[in-house]
């Protein structure tokens, strides 16, 4: 299954991970040259749990390794390595028809998004996507120290071509986020440090530039381990419950914008 889109359109969030999964076809897999555990590296595993927050949620089950929903669809599949974090991928370039399955996946995947989301402005007018990432910060191995936290904050939001009117949510979520006690102290909470969102987010404010904002959010890999997929439970829910925490605030923004 490519994604599972569980809306029940009781509030105007949207909660999206489309780099959760971790499915792969056969026939991809069998002319992939990367192990399961670089798979798993670069995905973000665990993700789908973020979504939890919210009743319109959009989860992702096939791999960015088969096809990249957060790129545009001539960018989708990973056909050179400068694509893929240097990765040479393939045993065999993809055939013509292995591309076109997953292009057709990559179709259908935006016109359910379109299908819910007109559904979501026909109800609300205005309504907000959270569109949830994880991202490594241990790339020079599980034995080496961690990357510099002056340049990896716990938590980048990303306003890749967000129109500046819907910059004070932002800046509210920020300041939630920020103030939340994890374990007795502040998160480091910054915007569009490394990461300012992907083709997700811009396609939805193209698409709905008077009706959506998508903000997307990076949490740095400290709730598991990002080289075994150890899951630190405590942690992520410690997160997930900060997330939690904004939702008021941002409901109350987009009652003041309508």
């Amino acid at each position: 299954m490519l994604a599972k889109f569980d809306f029940k359109y009781d509030l105007p969030i949207v909660c999206a991970a489309i780099h959760n999964g971790h499915e792969i076809s056969k026939r991809v897999k069998q002319n992939l040259t990367v192990s399961e555990q670089t798979q798993y590296y670069e995905e973000d595993p665990f993700t789908e749990k973020f979504t939890e927050i919210c009743n319109n949620r959009i989860i992702v089950y096939t791999s960015r390794f088969e096809v990249d929903l957060n790129r545009s669809e001539e960018k989708s599949v990973y056909l050179k390595p400068n694509n893929a974090w240097g990765l040479n991928l393939w045993k065999n370039p993809p055939s013509k028809k292995m591309l076109e399955e997953s292009y057709e996946k990559y179709r259908n995947f935006y016109k359910n998004v379109k299908m819910h989301f007109v559904e979501m402005k026909n109800r609300f007018g205005k309504f907000f996507v959270f569109d949830i990432h994880s991202y490594n910060h241990r790339r020079n191995g599980i034995k080496a120290l961690p990357g510099d936290p002056s340049k990896n904050p716990e938590i980048i939001l990303g306003t890749n071509n967000m129109h500046e009117t819907w910059m004070p949510i932002v800046k509210e979520i920020q300041h939630d986020l920020q103030k939340y006690d994890f374990y007795n102290r502040n998160l480091d909470v910054r915007v569009n440090v490394k990461f300012a969102g992907g083709y997700f987010s811009r396609w939805i404010h193209r698409n709905f530039p008077d009706s959506a904002c998508c903000l997307a959010i990076e949490f740095k890999k400290i709730f598991m381990n990002e080289w075994t997929l150890e899951l630190d439970e405590l942690k992520l829910n410690k997160l997930k419950d900060a997330l939690t925490s904004t939702l008021p605030d941002v409901l109350a923004k987009i009652h003041q914008t309508l």
